[in-house]
């Protein structure tokens, strides 16, 4: 068995792409900081028939964060599939005006150090398995800066930078790399932001391999 990383695990995204990813055969790790939402959502899924575990970690704690993914891939195989999807701290959104270095530094954190890391911590398995996909999934800000919420658009367009950078680097080794934009918030119901859609998207990112960018809808 292979495994799915999704991080920044929840009852929204994370949970639709577990099951998605999980009815496929794949083991998932959940991660988030909160240990007790995580025990919450794997329960669900194992009761469901899925393979899930929780592995609490903090984004912007790079050790943490490493040594969960360390502990996913020994215990229930491989990492496949890395899903970088925490939800931005409230910080983050704050006018361009109002945002302080403390604010970037945070950011930079959460969206560049972190997935630099994640990244790293999975490479070598998937260069090991000879394929796997890297998916980003980040708001409309990480395709169009915009100044009422400075922090992601400045931290968004670094982790759309290196993104884009494995995306072409990473190719030739078999590892698909892309980001899925999703502007605006995810809505139970909606015809391209339900859960369950996005989750078929990313499913659809894994499995095609095609471009770089995937939008669920286009930018107004």
């Amino acid at each position: 068995m292979t495994t799915i990383a999704i991080i920044g695990a929840g009852p929204g995204l994370g949970a639709a792409v577990a099951r998605r990813f999980g009815a496929e055969g794949l083991g998932v790790a959940l991660v988030a900081r909160t240990p007790e939402k995580l025990d919450h959502l794997a329960g669900e899924l194992t009761d469901e028939g899925l393979t899930a575990r929780g592995y609490p970690a903090d984004v912007r704690d790079t050790k943490a964060l490493a040594d969960a993914l360390g502990r996913a891939a020994a215990d229930l195989g491989p990492i496949e599939v890395l899903q970088y999807s925490p939800l931005p701290q409230k910080a983050f959104l704050r006018p361009v005006l109002e945002t302080t270095t403390d604010d970037l530094r945070a950011a930079v954190e959460f969206s560049i150090l972190g997935p630099v890391t994640a990244v790293q911590s999975v490479l070598p398995g998937m260069r090991e398995l000879g394929r796997g996909s890297v998916l980003f999934v980040n708001g409309g800000s990480g395709a169009r800066p915009n100044p009422k919420v400075a922090g992601t658009s400045i931290a968004f367009a670094g982790e759309g930078a290196y993104a884009t950078m494995l995306h072409d680097t990473l190719a030739a080794d078999g590892i698909h790399v892309g980001q899925l934009i999703v502007p605006g918030a995810i809505t139970p119901g909606h015809p391209t932001h339900d859960p369950g859609v996005l989750a078929d998207r990313l499913w659809q990112m894994h499995t095609a391999r095609g471009e770089f960018r995937v939008f669920a809808e286009p930018l107004p």
